[in-house]
Formats: C-alpha cells, sequence, structure tokens
C-alpha cells in the first residue's frame, strides 16, 4: 500500500459534520482510549471491598474517574490541543489531519501501557504482522490489546485493595463464631472497622495517587 491517494481539501460543511459526528463517539473514546477504563474498575471494586453498597453513588465514582484520567492524560490532552485542535480550528489543519493527528497521540499512549503479548495475540487474530515495532501495529488492532490489558490490571491493582478488607471481614466473622454470636451479620461489625481503617491510613489520597502513579510509562 504504498500508493499515496490525493483527495481534494473537505468542504467547510463536511467539516464541520465530521467533527460533530468525532464527538458523538467521544464516549466512547474515552472509554476505550483513555485511561477511564482502568480508574473506574478499581474505584468499583474498592467500594465493593468496602461493603458499602451504592455509596459512593456511581455518578460520584464517575466523575472522579473522569477527573483523575484528565490528571493522567494532561501531557497527551495538551498535545492533542496544541498539535492538532487548535490548528484546525483556526483554518491551518485539515480536520482529517487533526483526527489522525489526535489518533496517533492516543496510540501512543495506549501502547505505552498494553502489554507486548496482548498486542501479539491480537495482532495474529487481525491476520497482520510480524510488525517491526509496536508502533507499526495499526490502531483497530492496538484499541482491543489496550483494552485487554487494562481490564488485567485494573483488576489485579482491584485484588491487592480488596485483600486487606476480605481478611478484616474473615477475622471479624471468626470472632464471632468464637463469641457465639452466629445471629450477628460480620458485615455490621467489620464495616466500620474497614471505614475506620480507610480513614486512618488516608485511603482515597492512597489509592487515587497509587492509579495515577500506574500509568506512569505512559
Amino acid at each position: 500500500m504504498n500508493e499515496i491517494i490525493n483527495l481534494p481539501p473537505l468542504s467547510t460543511t463536511l467539516q464541520i459534520l465530521l467533527l460533530m459526528t468525532a464527538l458523538t463517539l467521544l464516549p466512547a473514546a474515552l472509554l476505550m482510549m483513555t485511561a477511564f477504563t482502568r480508574i473506574a474498575i478499581v474505584l468499583a471494586i474498592l467500594r465493593q471491598a468496602l461493603g458499602l453498597g451504592q455509596s459512593p453513588p456511581n455518578q460520584l465514582l464517575v466523575g472522579t474517574a473522569l477527573l483523575l484520567t484528565l490528571f493522567v492524560m494532561k501531557p497527551q490532552f495538551d498535545r492533542i490541543h496544541d498539535g492538532a485542535w487548535t490548528p484546525m480550528l483556526a483554518g491551518k489543519l485539515p480536520a482529517e489531519q487533526a483526527l489522525a493527528r489526535t489518533g496517533a497521540e492516543l496510540k501512543t499512549f495506549m501502547l505505552g501501557q498494553t502489554r507486548s503479548r496482548d498486542l501479539t495475540r491480537f495482532a495474529e487474530i487481525a491476520g497482520g504482522g510480524p510488525y517491526a515495532r509496536p508502533a507499526d501495529v495499526p490502531l483497530v488492532v492496538v484499541m482491543p490489546a489496550f483494552v485487554a490489558s487494562e481490564l488485567k490490571t485494573a483488576l489485579e491493582i482491584g485484588l491487592v485493595i480488596y485483600l486487606p478488607f476480605l481478611i478484616i471481614d474473615l477475622i471479624v466473622a471468626s470472632v464471632l463464631m468464637a463469641m457465639g454470636m452466629m445471629m450477628v451479620s460480620p458485615a455490621t461489625v467489620s464495616l466500620p472497622l474497614k471505614i475506620a481503617l480507610f480513614v486512618v491510613v488516608d485511603g482515597w489520597t492512597l489509592v487515587l495517587g497509587a492509579l495515577a502513579k500506574s500509568f506512569g510509562s505512559a
């Protein structure tokens, strides 16, 4: 595919149409091409480990995940803003080139978080390759590999967070059984203990900070 096809520049109407179409796809892109997936899953596991039910509510968890995603990916978003969207809005860059630069920047971020084994596996499934470098892998292959890696990483982090609270549940259940208080729900006793431990160790700062640092290779 070394042939270069010269397409005429898009009209302003088509550029606006493409931009509006891209805006409608932003939620899916946010979920699949940024740090949001890992953060949202870990926060959901944390809430489950604490046994808080629906507190914090889903809206608050999603909002926290969005804010931390913006914090983690600020360098990438700054480069996208300065190198793609600002020139496009100023009329100095065609919309298709702006989208290409945006995709390239997100692809670089995703490659930094994707396990090579996942990348190789999806490249084989797609029937492509072998590729000389990870950067040569098409975006359509990088995306599912990135999602698979993010899901695994999120579960690994969630497991580490869950274990201390599970130990508290087991200790409380054993103590209640030894005292013959089998009619008392262990969750009733362990919940305030877990909340107290989480507050004492400044749990939210530790978890959010660890999540932000987990993207350090990007």
